[in-house]
Parts: structure tokens; C-alpha cells; sequence
């Protein structure tokens, strides 16, 4: 352990219950600062502040609270946040938590490394090759040691050493010995300061010390500084500024401590400042608990407030950091903002609603007018006031034209006359878009209404209606009149060309061009030309054809720029005009040397400058020297000769690659530093790039290319990183470049890469197929060769295999031939059974009925009788017809009756033969007589057959006979 002196040397931190304190000093903030409000005034609060841009957490995807800023040589901020480190490289978000995933109170940055410190926790971060930050602990070796609630709310580095300061020890690093010690302190010390080469501390209850030699002497015992809590200290042209919490500034000139800031000191004390910063312009940021960030001049004087109601979306300021381009960086109890301190640009926001949009601005008189949709609102510059409402203009205001002496409003209600904050109506027709002088005429003006065209009259000073331009009725915003013709340009109607009588009182000819005409299509006399915009360009009126000629020039600049409006606006005495696109307005300035114009790009997109389609507005310069263009919350000051030049680089922050590998895709990140060698599978890359502005108003645009496929450049794009899928393989180059404004950035970033060829498109792939083609060719040589060698020999099988087919052919024929006899045979042989069969019936019939005659002449006594019929039933008996018959049958059917005996081997002969008979699909009255007995008898036997085949009862036993 390091023994230092008996008053140890303590670093600034957070008291607790600070916050908790400052919460009961709400109220009497809020009666400070608007003591401060009508003391100071709110000049420029009124006419605008400096650009401002909220992050939430949602964005940087981080806890609410933001504790510490730092910034490191190139830029990159590093956020100490309650999740852990926040990197911000003006594009992209980046979030690495503590090893214990603990808050981070703190970050500084020193010789390249980001040193942070947390919950029992101080360390520091280093860049890895493929652009991540790598934690290196220094307390873990004493990890044993900390204290259990022990925070590290501040860093700060005193020559070689390192100081981590917890609320009750300092831990001190030695750069060159890489060693670690620390010390106890006998109390809770709220912070330590640098002033040269002098450190400071308070303690509580005794007062402001000075560290001498290592020695802690009590400097100042002053009752503020025993009593209240000292947040930081200044040197400010040899004095020594001591800013404390709640009493304000106090002056340390030699031994003399006194407050300083005059009036602004009283008004500072009883605030509740929580942080606070000395700006390297001069003056001072202020952070509060509850009353947002409060600017102070070098002299202690209050510049303007920033609070929820100016857009802040936050009012604890917890941190302030001033960045090396100037914005300040404010950590929020609830998000970070960034506040463009240098810019050349201020808004006034009106997130109240009070004043609504602008659609008009003119100054009279030390008087700053504005007209928007809610009334007409004035500023007197002497007194500093806010914008207040002009009596009797509610409502929409759409112009205010400055004739001699005499500001106009044209309004919803009719036209006003204004002077000093007051409205006086002098027409009481609604609706007037305008009021123009009539050249040569200073006792009549010309006004734009709803209705048609009308004339006022002036009589000592003051104005009246005196009549209306008869045979003209249309809507007639915008008007002009130009070499003794009166031009209306109508947006659906078209252009009306016409002309009066003298004493402007009816038109007297009325052409109508409906070829030039569009939505938000604007008219304007400019210099010695009348112009006509819309989405097809500027045209001029050519004097010679009487006609409109597209003025290349100016068409190009609204081309370029992207079409918005082709609303235009000039100044007062027509030495400049403004045309508004979608990326910029443009200021056209007549040449010095020739009669080319001068254009100069204010570059405001229209999204950032916050649009009124077709109602854009310009006003200036105004006593300051500002433009003001009107916006739809507001309005946007802004000073031309005052635009920065940035010089700025762009960076690749990280190369990310995909590649398709078992049948899964797999994610890694590149070396943006290095070139890239990737594998034919390897082929879709994702870059990031970025440029380090933090612009409020103007975000950053990237160009990129990738020589080796895309050789030009792309158009220009917010988008901060670019996709490339499926690449090929081949060598390539990327190529980014940013451009923020009208400036480029210094450099273009590069990467490159190669990705390689596919197995198949190798070098000894190529050789490979080489051989195989000349192993090939000669395959395809020698199949030549063997193809016309057997050709011959196929027309020889072919031949061959001809001469057998016909010979089979013939065979076939034979073959049918012989079939056909067979089948004529088996045809012959069924006439013959059929012919057999009935032959023996009709001889067994003849028998029988000889037989029955026989039999009836026995009756009567005829005694030869029975001999003969003896004769007959023997012949009837006899076989050989049967065996005839069957000899015939078998030739017709000569598998029928193995089948039977197969199926049924326990028929007899007799039921064989009856079987025949049923094959044949013979009645039992035909069957009767072959079998001589009688049809009855023909019954019993089928019977007796049928329960020798076992058939059911409901089988038919001829079909199933047939069947077989």
C-alpha cells in the first residue's frame, strides 16, 4: 500500500443522496430560472438554439441512465451507461457489458485505450483486429480487497499515474511499473479537481484543500465550501472559478473569495447543479437535476436554457463532455442528447404548440413578425421578449409583404395593417394570399384572394378596398405583374396571362396556358425575369414568342436537388432567390463577372428542416444577419457566411461475412484492416462504414463502389452499411466515401478482398480438364473409328435380323394356318358330337316309341312281340354309340372330363355320362332317352349327382358342370 500524506489526494465523485437532495430544490429552481427569464430575457431562446439530437435507449440499446462522455483521436465516442461501455462512431451503436455486467460511472481515454470504471470494477477496453473492444481488468488482482458497494465514479491521470476514485479509497495505477496500490480516506469526499498543476479537494464540513508537495493543506474554510458541495472548478484569466451546488460561482483572487457572475450568480444560487463544464469557446454548460442544461457567456451571463420544452427529453443532466468538433454531449437520467454548439444553424421549436407552423417572417421597426397557422406572433428586439400573439390574427396567416413603410398581413380574414405588435384591418374579404405594389402607381396596390384579384387605395398613410378586377374569379395566390400584364398562376387551372384597363378595374384579354401547371407550382418575379417552377423545371417568360423557355440553369438545380415545391421566394429587393428541394435550399446570387448566376447550397433536407409542401418561406437577412425559412414546428435560422467546412474521414468499422456450409449458414466478422480471403462459399459480405459527425440537422451520406463488379460510384445514401450477396469469384476492391452538407470527406475508405475459385475453376482443375479433353479427343477418335467399323457389321445384322423376322413372319403364318385347320378340325368334330348325339336321340326315341308300340300290340296278344322288343332295349343298351359319343366328346372337350374325375373321383360311369349329357346343356327330357330311362328318373339321378358333388342347395348343377 502507498503511504501518502496524512490529507490523501481524493477524485471527484457523486455524493450520496445528492439526487435525492436536489429533488426538494425543484421548486425553488423552477422560481430561479424564471427569475432569470424576466431579468435576461429569452432573446435567444426565442430566435432559436443550437441544433439539437436525442438518442434513446431503444437507439443505442442501453440502460436510461449515461454517467460519463469520452472521446477518443478519431473521434469515437464512448458513453459510460448502466449496462456497460457505449461506442458511438456516428453510424452505428456498439454495447459491451462489464465482465460482472455491472453499471459503468465512469470513462476517459488515454494513449488509445478506454479506461472505465463501475461497480467494483476498473479496468480498460482495447480494439481487437476485427474492430471489437477487448476488456483488460487492473482490479481484478484485488478483487478480495474492494469494498462491497464500492463504486468508481471518476478517472483521472496525474503524470505517470492513473487515479480511480470510489467514494471512500483512491486507487492509483502506475503506467510505467504496472503496479497497483491505493489508499483509505478518513471520509466521503465529493470531488477533485485540476487547476494547472495544482490539485484540489473539498471535504465536507471543513473545507477546499490543496495538494503541495503530496501534502493536502486546507486552502479556503469559507462557509460555502464547508457547507455546500463544490461540483467543479475553473481558471478563468488568472482566477480560479469554484462553481458550488446550490450557491453559484465564487471568485478566487488570491486570498480573496467573493461570488462572481454579478446578477447571475444570485440567480444561480438555490439551483440544483448536478454537472458542469467550461466550453472551449468561452462560457460555461451547466447540468441541473430538474431544470435541463443552462449556457452561460465567458462573463457569467445567461445565454438560453435547454429543457423537456426546447426538445431535451430529459431534464436531469447527469454528465456534459464537449467533443472536439464543439457539440456538447449530454448524459441524460433518461437517454443522451448532443447539442451542435458551433453550428451555423439555430431552431426554434415549438413543441408547446403555442405558435404552430410558419408560414410567413418579416421585420419592422425592431419588431421580428411571424405568421403561421395560429395567428401573427412578434418579437421586440429591445426588450427580449418571447414571441407573443398580435391581437385580433387568430388564425391562418398567409403572407406579410413590407410595401414603403407599410407591413401587411394577408390573413383567413382579410388583409391588416401591423405596427408595433398591432393589427389593423383594412380589408374584411377573406381569404388574402398577397399584397404586391402596381409599378408606377404608389397610391395603388394589387391583393391575391380566394376570389379573384382586387385593388387597395392608400390615402395619407392609410388603406381601403376600392374595388375588384371584374371578369377574373379565380384563386390567385400567386400573382404578379409584369411588363403591364397581371400573371396568376392557378396550381390546377393553369397560367392566366391578362390585361386590365388602366385604371385596374376589369380585364380586358384572358389567355389561359394549361400546359404549365402542378400541384405546389409557383410564380415569382425575380430581377428582370418571370419565372414559373414546377416538377418539369423553372421557365422563364420569353419576351420574343410570348412563351415560357425552360432556364437550364435553374431547372437544373431543382432537378439535382430533387423536386419538392416549385414554390420560390426572393427578398425584398429581388437580389437573391431561393429554390427548395428535397436535399437543399439553394440561394441564387447574381454573378459579379458575367451574367451566370452564383448558386450556393444551404444544405437543409427538407425532412431536417421540417417542410411545409408548397408553402416554403425565406427570410433574410434579418438584423443579425440570419436567415429564417419557416418550418412546420417553428422555424430554422441560419447564417450563410457561418456554414462550417468540415473536415471529417469516413471509416469501415466492421466486414461481416456469411458462408454456406453443411447445409447451415455461419456468421463471422473480417479484418476491415487487412485484405480479405475468402472461400468460393464465402461470398456474402456485409460492410459497415461511418463518418464521426454528429450533426443535429445534417446526417451524413455515403457513396460506395466495388471495383471488379460495380466500377461506378453509387448514388449518394444514408444507409451506413451495403450488402453484397453471391458474389463471384475474383479480386475486388471497396471503396466508400462520405459527404455531410457540401463538404466530402478527407479520404475514401478502402477494403480489399479476394475471394477465391471454386474446386472446379483451380488452375490444376484446368489441367485436369485439359487431359480429360485430350483423353477425350482420342476416345472420340478410336468410338469413330469403332462406330464405322461396326456400322457395316449392324447393316449386316441389320440384313440378318430382316431375314429372320420374315422367317419368323412366315413361321407365324404357317403357324395361323395350321391354327385355323385345327380350329376348323375342333369345329368339324363338334358338328360331329353335336350330330352323334342327336343321331342317338332320335334313334333311341325311334326305339322307344317302336318299342311302345310293340308293347301295346303285346297287349293284344301278339306273341312276337316281346321278342322283338328284347331286340330293341338290347340295342338301346348296346355301348358303342356311347362310346362313339364320347370319343367325339373328348375331341371337342377333351379336358372336361380329367377335370371331373379330378374334382369328384366317386362318380360312376353312369354319372359320368350324365355329366356329358349336362355339359352339353341337354333338358332332362333330352337326356332321358339317351339314357332310356325315364324324365322322372333323369331327376333323381341329378339329384343323386348333386349331393355327390356336395353342391348347396341353391347351386344350379348344369351351370356349375358348365363352369368347370
Amino acid at each position: 500500500m502507498q503511504n501518502w500524506s496524512e490529507q490523501n489526494i481524493p477524485v471527484i465523485s457523486i455524493p450520496q443522496g445528492s439526487i435525492q437532495t436536489a429533488v426538494f430544490k425543484a421548486f425553488q429552481l423552477r422560481l430561479t430560472l424564471l427569475i432569470i427569464l424576466i431579468s435576461f430575457g429569452i432573446t435567444c431562446t426565442a430566435q432559436g438554439i443550437p441544433p439539437l439530437q436525442n438518442f434513446t435507449p431503444a437507439q443505442y440499446g442501453g440502460e436510461n441512465q449515461n454517467w460519463d462522455v469520452a472521446q477518443d483521436a478519431g473521434k469515437i465516442l464512448y458513453i459510460a451507461n448502466s449496462q456497460g461501455l457505449l461506442e458511438f462512431n456516428g453510424a452505428h451503436w456498439s454495447l459491451y457489458p462489464l465482465p460482472n455486467e455491472s453499471i459503468v460511472r465512469s470513462v476517459r481515454v488515454f494513449d488509445e485505450k478506454i479506461y472505465t470504471g463501475g461497480f467494483r470494477e476498473f479496468g480498460f477496453w482495447e480494439r481487437n483486429a476485427i474492430g471489437h473492444l477487448e476488456y483488460t481488468s487492473l482490479s481484478n488482482s484485488i478483487r478480495e480487497k474492494i469494498l462491497p458497494d464500492e463504486e468508481f465514479w471518476n478517472i483521472l491521470k496525474l503524470d505517470r499515474l492513473l487515479v480511480f476514485h470510489s467514494l471512500n479509497r483512491i486507487y492509483t495505477f502506475d503506467l510505467d511499473e504496472q503496479t497497483l496500490n491505493w489508499v483509505e480516506t478518513d471520509s466521503s469526499l465529493p470531488g477533485i479537481f485540476t487547476i494547472g498543476q495544482t490539485v484540489y479537494f473539498q471535504r465536507p464540513g471543513e473545507g477546499l484543500f490543496s495538494i503541495e508537495n503530496g501534502i493536502a493543506t486546507l486552502k479556503f474554510n469559507t462557509p460555502v465550501f464547508r457547507e455546500d458541495e463544490v461540483v467543479n472548478m475553473f481558471e478563468l484569466d488568472g482566477d480560479v472559478l469554484v462553481l458550488t451546488r446550490q450557491n453559484g460561482f465564487y471568485a478566487i483572487r488570491g486570498e480573496v473569495i467573493e461570488p462572481w457572475g454579478l446578477d447571475m450568480d444570485r440567480e444561480l444560487s438555490g439551483m440544483s447543479i448536478y454537472s458542469a463544464i467550461a466550453l472551449r469557446g468561452g462560457g460555461f454548460a451547466l447540468g441541473t437535476i430538474s431544470e435541463g442544461l443552462i449556457l452561460l457567456d465567458r462573463e457569467g451571463r445567461f445565454q438560453y436554457q435547454v429543457d423537456q420544452s426546447k426538445g431535451l427529453q430529459n431534464n436531469t443532466v447527469l454528465s456534459l463532455y464537449e467533443d472536439q468538433e464543439g457539440n456538447l454531449w449530454l448524459g441524460l437520467d433518461n437517454g443522451l442528447s448532443v447539442l451542435n454548439l458551433r453550428s451555423a444553424y439555430r431552431v426554434y421549436q415549438d413543441n408547446s404548440g403555442f405558435i404552430g407552423s410558419v408560414y410567413a417572417v418579416s421585420e419592422k421597426d425592431g419588431y421580428l413578425y411571424m405568421g403561421t397557422n395560429q395567428g401573427l406572433y412578434y418579437l421586440e428586439y429591445e426588450k427580449d421578449r418571447d414571441f407573443r400573439l398580435v391581437p385580433g390574427t387568430e388564425g391562418q396567416v398567409w403572407s406579410l409583404d413590407l410595401i414603403g413603410d407599410t407591413l401587411f398581413c394577408g390573413h383567413h380574414t382579410g388583409t391588416y395593417t401591423i405596427e408595433a405588435g398591432r393589427a389593423k384591418k383594412v380589408v374584411g374579404i377573406g381569404g388574402t394570399w398577397g399584397v404586391k405594389a402596381l409599378p408606377g402607381r404608389t397610391d395603388l396596390l394589387l391583393q391575391g384572394n380566394y376570389t379573384g384579384l382586387y385593388v387597395l387605395e392608400g390615402n395619407n398613410g392609410t388603406w381601403e378596398l376600392r374595388n375588384r378586377i371584374d371578369n377574373f374569379s379565380n384563386s390567385s395566390r400567386f400573382f404578379e405583374v409584369y411588363k403591364g400584364e397581371i400573371f396568376v398562376n392557378h396550381e390546377y387551372k393553369g397560367l392566366f396571362r391578362m390585361k386590365v384597363d388602366d385604371d385596374y378595374r376589369e380585364v380586358s384579354n384572358l389567355e389561359a396556358d394549361t400546359l404549365h401547371r402542378g400541384a405546389n407550382s409557383g410564380l415569382i418575379s425575380y430581377r428582370d425575369q418571370l419565372l414559373f417552377a414546377f416538377r418539369d423545371g423553372v421557365f422563364s417568360l420569353d419576351g420574343a414568342s410570348r412563351g415560357f423557355k425552360k432556364d437550364t440553369v435553374l431547372s437544373s438545380v431543382l432537378e439535382e436537388g430533387g423536386y419538392v415545391s416549385g414554390k420560390l421566394d426572393s427578398d425584398r429587393e429581388g437580389k437573391e432567390l431561393w429554390i427548395f428541394t428535397q436535399k437543399d435550399i439553394s440561394k441564387v446570387s447574381p454573378g459579379n463577372l458575367n451574367s451566370s448566376p452564383v448558386i450556393r447550397s444551404v444544405p437543409l433536407m427538407a425532412a431536417d428542416r421540417g417542410n411545409i409542401n408548397g408553402y416554403e418561406n425565406i427570410y433574410g437577412p434579418d438584423a443579425e444577419g440570419r436567415y429564417i425559412a419557416g418550418s412546420n414546428n417553428g422555424f430554422i435560422s441560419f447564417d450563410t457566411d457561418r456554414l462550417p467546412k468540415r473536415k471529417f474521414e469516413v471509416g469501415i468499422q466492421k466486414v461481416a461475412v456469411s458462408a454456406y456450409a453443411r447445409g447451415t449458414w455461419i456468421d463471422f466478422l473480417s479484418e476491415p484492416g487487412t485484405e480479405g480471403r475468402y472461400s468460393d462459399r464465402e461470398n456474402n459480405l456485409e460492410i459497415y462504414f461511418y463518418a464521426p459527425v454528429y450533426s443535429a440537422l445534417i446526417k451524413p451520406r455515403f457513396q460506395y463502389r466495388l471495383s471488379g463488379l460495380y466500377e461506378e460510384w453509387s448514388e449518394w445514401t444514408e444507409e451506413k452499411k451495403v450488402s453484397f450477396n453471391n458474389l463471384p469469384h475474383g479480386t475486388y476492391l471497396f471503396e466508400v466515401r462520405a459527404k455531410v452538407g457540401n463538404d466530402i470527406s478527407t479520404n475514401t475508405a478502402t477494403y480489399s478482398f479476394v475471394i477465391d475459385r471454386p474446386w472446379y475453376a483451380t488452375g490444376l482443375a484446368m489441367v485436369s480438364y485439359l487431359l480429360i479433353a485430350l483423353f477425350g479427343a482420342i476416345v472420340i477418335h478410336r468410338t469413330y473409328r469403332r462406330y464405322y467399323r461396326n456400322r457395316q457389321q449392324e447393316i449386316i445384322d441389320v440384313n440378318k435380323k430382316e431375314m429372320e423376322l420374315q422367317r419368323m413372319r412366315n413361321e407365324k403364318e404357317i403357324a395361323n394356318l395350321k391354327n385355323r385347320q385345327l380350329e376348323e378340325e375342333f369345329r368339324n368334330k363338334s358338328n360331329e358330337l353335336a350330330a352323334s348325339t342327336m343321331s342317338l336321340i332320335k334313334k333311341n326315341e325311334l326305339l322307344t316309341r317302336v318299342k311302345e308300340q310293340l308293347l301295346a300290340s303285346e297287349k293284344q296278344g301278339s306273341a312276337s312281340v316281346n321278342q322283338i322288343v328284347k331286340i330293341i332295349d338290347k340295342s338301346i343298351d348296346q355301348n358303342d354309340d356311347w362310346e362313339m359319343f364320347l370319343e367325339a366328346f373328348n375331341n371337342a372337350d377333351h379336358k372336361f372330363l380329367k377335370k371331373l374325375k379330378n374334382k369328384h373321383p366317386n362318380l360312376s360311369p353312369n354319372d359320368i355320362k350324365l355329366c356329358a349329357y349336362l355339359r352339353l346343356n341337354l333338358s332332362s327330357k333330352e337326356i332321358a332317352p339317351l339314357l332310356n330311362i325315364s324324365t322322372r328318373s333323369v331327376e333323381i339321378k341329378r339329384y343323386r349327382l348333386r349331393k355327390k358333388m356336395n353342391l348347396e342347395h341353391d347351386s344350379n348343377l348344369t351351370e356349375y358342370i358348365i363352369a368347370l
